[in-house]
C-alpha cells in the first residue's frame, strides 16, 4: 500500500510541475482525437440523420452492420489502416503509416459507427415529430435540418461525448498505425502501456489520472446538458 500511495504523490508532483514530456503527450492526444471526433461528426451525423428518416432496402442489414461496427475491436481496425496504408499497400504512395494523419484516419473509421448509430437510436422515435413540427413552421429542408440538430441535441451529444470518450482511450489501433514515436505519435494511451513495460509507474500514474479527468469533464458537460434538457 505504501508503494502505491508513494506512486500518486509522485504522480501528482509529475502533473503539477507540468512535466514537459507528459504535457507534450496530452496536447497530441487531444489534438487527434479532437479532430478524429471532428471529421467523423461531420460525417456521421447528417448520414444518421438520412438513415433514421428514410425507410429503403437493405436498411435492417445496413443497420445490422452498423451496430457490429459500433464495437468493431480496434487493433483489427488499426491492422486494416496498417495495411491500407503500408508501402505496398493501396495507398502506400501517401507514405502516412507512423504519423498522425494515419493515426487520425484509424480513430475516424473507428467512432464513425459509433456516432452514427447512437444519432439514428436518437432519431428514428422523434424524427417523425421534428418533421411535422418543421411542416408547421414552414421550414424549408435545410431549416428542417438545423430544427433536427436543435431538438435532439441531448441525444448528438451523448452520440459525440461516447465517440470522443471512445478515441481518446484507444490504444491498439493508434499502437498500430503511429507506432508510439516520442515527440510525434505517441499519446496517452500508448504512452501509459510503455511507461508500465518500463515499470515507471509513478508517470503512468499521472498520465493516467489526467487521462480520467479529461473523461469526466467530457461525462460532465454530457451530465449537465441531460438535466438541463429533463428541467
Amino acid at each position: 500500500m505504501k508503494v502505491i500511495l508513494d506512486g500518486i504523490k509522485e504522480a501528482i508532483r509529475l502533473i503539477f510541475n507540468f512535466d514537459q514530456e507528459i504535457m507534450e503527450v496530452i496536447f497530441l492526444s487531444l489534438k487527434v482525437s479532437f479532430i478524429s471526433l471532428l471529421i467523423a461528426s461531420l460525417i456521421a451525423i447528417p448520414l444518421g440523420i438520412i438513415i433514421a428518416k428514410h425507410q429503403f432496402r437493405f436498411k435492417s442489414i445496413l443497420m445490422r452492420l452498423i451496430y457490429t461496427f459500433m464495437g468493431f475491436p480496434p487493433v483489427l481496425c488499426g491492422l486494416f489502416v496498417f495495411l491500407l496504408l503500408m508501402r505496398n499497400g493501396p495507398l502506400g504512395s501517401l507514405q502516412l503509416n507512423f504519423t498522425v494523419p494515419a493515426m487520425i484516419i484509424a480513430q475516424v473509421l473507428l467512432i464513425i459507427p459509433i456516432i452514427m448509430g447512437l444519432t439514428i437510436s436518437a432519431c428514428k422515435n422523434r424524427y417523425s415529430e421534428v418533421e411535422m413540427l418543421a411542416k408547421t413552421l414552414g421550414a424549408n429542408k435545410f431549416e428542417t435540418f438545423k430544427l433536427t440538430l436543435f431538438e435532439l441535441k441531448s441525444g448528438l451529444l451523448m452520440a459525440i461525448v461516447s465517440g470522443f470518450s471512445r478515441s481518446i482511450s484507444e490504444v491498439g489501433a493508434v499502437m498500430l498505425v503511429g507506432g508510439n514515436i516520442s515527440g510525434e505519435t505517441r499519446v496517452m494511451t500508448t504512452y501509459i502501456s510503455q511507461l508500465k513495460s518500463m515499470g515507471d509507474y509513478e508517470r503512468a500514474i499521472a498520465v493516467g489520472i489526467i487521462l480520467l479527468i479529461i473523461s469526466f469533464i467530457a461525462n460532465s458537460i454530457l451530465y449537465h446538458f441531460q438535466i438541463k434538457e429533463g428541467k
